[in-house]
């Protein structure tokens, strides 16, 4: 796996030289890396870059994604989608109007991984269900995934995510267990966030959405295209449906970062009107987290094969494309075991 580059300052312009990113920040140069050492940009930068820099990007075949310093996703540069046009095709065919199955796994698994994270918690620290909640919203996910299979029509499906998603941050508070007070979550809030706790949620998850568009693109399918949720000109409605698969591996990061005061509350800026964002430094550590994490082999339950966390989306849009192209019977979506 190759590095991916994350520019948190501001101020800071990444421009071209030669075989170079060069990044400055008022006319100082701050460093310089060659493309050969990069996977993937993110420029959480108002000043962005330089056209030259956004071509070889482009001739490089890496992805550039602009996101706010709020950590909202805004735009993305990437080259010409290369791979067999015969798969885009069937990929507009086959999700012009979704199998059921497909989209009724996809919520199955989101929340068999939901139900996952709950467990991992629950074992390791059982006073955190001393009235019963946590294991009232396990039964619930667990009826709310017997209830996916008995619909096949998507806004029964969606109605049944949300109805689960809100019981699980219903609990999420609990499942905090050091510094609860000032890591207080009393619902998902997302635009914007309202407390510390979302704002590293959103964050990360603006982040893993951008990677599964990279993967997607990589194998071939449009990444705008998707089978769950609604087309929208600029969403990656692909990717958005795939990173279902993977908030399990954020939010347990999440709660790992808070349990052991990987951060605290120094590193989150509070806006006049409530909105909570990662500072700069908060930022750092949580993208230095997420990088550890991306290196941490685990055996994928389809695959049978030891896979570092960070090609997760690499592995599931082959498979996606497999499924697409009729390699295999059903798409196996990812699961924490």
């Amino acid at each position: 796996m190759l590095n991916s580059l994350y520019v948190l300052d501001e101020t800071a312009y990444l421009s071209l030289d030669g075989e170079n990113i060069v990044c400055r920040t008022d006319e100082s140069e701050k460093f310089r890396i060659p493309f050969s050492n990069v996977e993937d940009i993110y420029c959480f930068s108002y000043r962005g870059c330089s056209p030259a820099l956004m071509g070889k990007c482009v001739e490089y075949k890496i992805p550039l994604n602009f996101i706010s310093p709020q950590g909202e996703f805004l735009a993305r540069v990437e080259g010409e989608v290369k791979g067999n046009v015969y798969l885009r095709k069937a990929q507009f065919d086959m999700f012009a109007d979704p199998p059921a199955l497909l989209m009724q796994n996809t919520v199955a698994a989101k929340l068999a991984n939901t139900r996952y994270v709950i467990k991992r918690s629950l074992r390791d620290n059982p006073q955190i269900d001393d009235d019963g909640a946590v294991s009232r919203c396990i039964a619930y996910l667990e009826s709310s995934i017997d209830s996916a299979y008995e619909t096949d029509d998507r806004d029964a499906l969606m109605g049944i995510e949300g109805s689960a998603a809100k019981a699980y941050f219903d609990i999420f508070d609990r499942l905090i267990l050091r510094q609860k007070e000032d890591f207080i979550m009393t619902s998902r809030t997302k635009r914007p966030p309202l407390d510390r706790v979302n704002a590293m949620l959103s964050y990360l998850y603006t982040i893993a959405t951008c990677t599964c568009a990279s993967a997607l693109a990589a194998v071939g399918l449009d990444s705008y295209a998707g089978f769950y949720h609604a087309l929208r000109p600029g969403r990656n409605s692909l990717a958005c449906d795939m990173v279902e698969e993977i908030r399990c591996i954020i939010e347990r990061l999440v709660l790992t970062m808070i349990n052991l005061k990987m951060v605290n509350a120094d590193d989150f800026e509070v806006q006049p009107g409530g909105a909570v964002y990662l500072s700069k430094d908060g930022k750092r550590k949580v993208i230095t987290q997420w990088q550890e994490k991306k290196r941490t082999v685990i055996v994928h339950t389809y695959l049978k094969e030891k896979i570092p966390v960070g090609l997760i989306p690499y592995a599931q849009s082959t498979l996606l494309a497999k499924y697409i192209r009729g390699e295999i019977d059903e798409y196996p979506c990812f699961l924490m075991k």
